[in-house]
C-alpha cells in the first residue's frame, strides 16, 4: 500500500506540476462571460449612446463650418468695405484738391477784380479831384478878375481922374487891362523858357 500511496502521491505532484496555476489569470468561465457582458454594452453603446454623440459632433462641425463660412463673408464684406472706403477716401482727396485750386483761382480773380476796382476808383477819384481843382481856378479865376477889375477900375479912376463908374466902360477898361496883363506874362514866359 506504501507503493500505492507513493505512486498516486507522485501523479498529484506531476498533475499539479504541469498544471501551476497564475494567480492573475481568471477562470476560464470568467473570461467568457466578461466577454459576454462587455459585447453586450458594445452593442447597446453603438445602438443608443453612438448615434447621439455622433450627431452631437456633427452638430458642433456645421456650426463651427457655419461660423468659419460667415466670418470668411464677413471678412470679405470688411475687405470690400475697406476698398470702397479707401476709393471714396481718394475721391474726397481729389475733390478737395479740385476745390482748393478752385477757391486759389477765385480768390486770385478776386484780387484781381479788387485790384482794377481800387484801381478805378482812385482814377476816377483822381479825375474828379482834377474836375473840381479845375472848378475852383475858373471860379478863383473869375473872382480874381471881378476883384482884379474893381481894383484897376478904381485905380485907373483914381489915375485918371474921372469916374469909371459906367458898367460897360468899365468891362472895356478891365478887359484891355487883363489883356495887357496876360500879354506881358506870355511875353515873360516865352523868354524865360529861350
Amino acid at each position: 500500500m506504501t507503493a500505492h500511496l507513493a505512486a498516486v502521491a507522485q501523479s498529484v505532484r506531476a498533475a499539479t506540476d504541469t498544471e501551476e496555476l497564475n494567480p492573475l489569470l481568471p477562470e476560464k468561465y470568467d473570461i467568457i462571460w466578461s466577454l459576454v457582458i462587455v459585447i453586450i454594452i458594445v452593442l447597446v453603446f453603438m445602438k443608443y449612446a453612438l448615434p447621439k454623440f455622433q450627431a452631437v459632433l456633427d452638430e458642433r462641425a456645421e456650426k463651427i463650418e457655419g461660423g468659419l463660412e460667415h466670418a470668411e463673408a464677413a471678412q470679405a464684406e470688411a475687405a470690400a468695405l475697406r476698398a470702397e472706403y479707401e476709393q471714396q477716401l481718394a475721391d474726397a482727396r481729389t475733390e478737395a484738391a479740385r476745390i482748393k485750386e478752385a477757391a486759389r483761382a477765385e480768390g486770385g480773380a478776386i484780387s484781381a477784380e479788387i485790384k482794377a476796382k481800387a484801381t478805378a476808383d482812385a482814377a476816377r477819384t483822381v479825375e474828379t479831384a482834377q474836375r473840381q481843382i479845375e472848378a475852383e481856378r475858373q471860379q478863383a479865376a473869375v473872382s480874381l478878375r471881378a476883384d482884379v477889375g474893381a481894383l484897376a477900375t478904381e485905380l485907373a479912376s483914381k489915375i485918371v481922374g474921372e469916374s469909371l463908374e459906367d458898367t460897360a466902360r468899365q468891362s472895356r477898361v478891365v478887359d484891355r487891362f487883363l489883356a495887357e496883363l496876360e500879354a506881358s506874362t506870355a511875353a515873360t514866359a516865352a523868354s524865360k523858357e529861350n
